[in-house]
């Protein structure tokens, strides 16, 4: 079982930034497709970002511009730079890491932006 332990969230004004960073346990980080997804109050939980292990990157429209994601296999970590936050961005934000037919949850980080 891979675990995903994320950190990095926090309360910002709006037009702020954040970086979010997952730490995946394992000897295979570098094999895993790595997403982020969000979840607001009352909503389902949503993909965000995800990047391949060949760097093949993918975002949701609505935060296509403002988010990058990234990865560093010597360091088993993918990270979320979330620029231009918006107070619609505020959710539960949480890693997810896939290998095979598997799948493995971060706890989840909570990132609250302010209006």
């Amino acid at each position: 079982q891979v675990q995903l332990v994320e950190s990095g969230g926090g309360l910002v004004q709006a037009g702020g930034s954040l970086n979010l960073s997952c730490v995946a346990s394992g000897k295979s980080f570098s094999s895993y497709i790595m997403g982020w997804y969000r979840q607001a109050p009352g909503k389902q939980r949503e993909r965000v970002a995800s990047i391949t292990s060949d760097r093949q990157i993918n975002f949701v429209d609505r935060v296509n511009g403002r988010f990058t994601i990234s990865r560093d296999d010597a360091k088993s970590t993918v990270y979320l730079q979330m620029n231009s936050l918006k107070p619609e961005d505020t959710a539960v934000y949480y890693c997810n890491a896939k290998w095979g037919s598997y799948s493995s949850w971060g706890q989840g980080t909570q990132v609250t932006v302010s209006s």
